[in-house]
């Protein structure tokens, strides 16, 4: 039994580890110093681009197209862990991130 418990919590720790750098500094010198470090610590905040998110956290698992309000663009990206405990809904307005719903640690809910 304990060891099926620690096999679980094991695959639990690398299902949600880090995906490791996902960018290269000529990709992010030119965006201002507090997103360079967010990115660098792999954290996102609302504002961000999807440029800058996809950098601090890399691809989504998936992306849906939302229906325009108020003349605007939406798009709905989706993050899950390999094991899909945690998961993260982030909608994007005109390019820009303006709602987070997750249970994520690595998120700056402030802009």
């Amino acid at each position: 039994m304990r060891v099926l418990i620690a096999l679980f919590i094991a695959l639990f720790i690398f299902g949600c580890a880090s995906q490791g750098v996902r960018y290269t500094y000529d990709e992010i010198k030119n965006y201002p110093p507090e997103i360079q470090e967010r990115i660098a610590k792999g954290e996102i905040a609302l504002g961000m681009t999807k440029e800058q998110v996809r950098l601090a956290w890399g691809n989504p698992s998936s992306v849906r197209v939302l229906t325009p309000e108020k003349g605007k663009q939406r798009e709905e990206w989706i993050y899950s862990s390999s094991l899909g405990l945690l998961k993260s809904r982030l909608i994007f307005v005109d390019g820009k991130l303006t709602y987070i719903i997750s249970n994520e640690q690595r998120i700056i809910g402030e802009e």
